[in-house]
């Protein structure tokens, strides 16, 4: 029998789980649409952010003692210029705005539930920190493109679920290597929004 469970963290409460996290983010990222090509040493470098920054939270998804998940936030003004520059360039005032980062989990745990206690722990911190709009972004790959799984969904239903809806006009590029690629390639990114009562 499985024995789920989260354990939320914030700042240099993460330090001890930071491997854990890396894996799985090379792990996730690496299925379609990320098709990310990742690496530890980057990884490591990443995840400091979180540890150091006061805003920041990390939500995992235990079964027993193993990490099968983990979801990421923190205030927008602490992330880096290429998610802070659409809202700046449109006139949003970042420090009203939290930035959900990322949620990874592995395909076996999924359908437990995790999702629906990852966007309700950082948001919950978004709430703490007076926060009064939530967002992610998410890479937009063709309809076309020939690494799509033919049986893949989007997860557009499930964000609006959520609340979260895409908003024109917010979108940026962030660059990685897709896997099988020599280089690193700029995606476009588009912007999901929550406003928070």
């Amino acid at each position: 029998m499985n024995d789920y469970k989260l354990l939320t963290l914030r700042g240099a409460e993460l330090e001890p789980w930071l491997d854990h996290v890396a894996a799985l983010r090379i792990r996730v990222f690496r299925d379609f649409p990320y098709l990310y090509d990742g690496s530890l040493e980057y990884e490591a470098k990443y995840l400091r952010t979180y540890v150091e920054t006061d805003s920041a939270v990390c939500v995992l998804a235990l079964n027993g003692d193993q990490v099968v998940g983990a979801s990421t936030g923190l205030a927008l003004a602490d992330e880096t210029e290429e998610f802070r520059r659409p809202f700046e360039q449109s006139g949003w005032n970042v420090d009203d705005i939290f930035y959900c980062a990322e949620s990874v989990l592995l395909p076996e745990h999924r359908g437990a539930g995790f999702y629906k206690g990852f966007f309700r722990e950082r948001e919950a911190q978004a709430h703490a920190l007076g926060k009064s709009i939530s967002v992610f972004c998410a890479v937009q790959r063709p309809q076309n493109h020939p690494l799509k799984p033919a049986d893949y969904q989007p997860l557009d239903a499930i964000w609006q679920h959520f609340g979260y809806n895409a908003e024109a006009g917010l979108l940026t590029e962030f660059s990685w290597k897709d896997v099988g690629d020599a280089e690193e390639t700029a995606k476009p990114m588009q912007f999901y929004l929550k406003r928070l009562v």
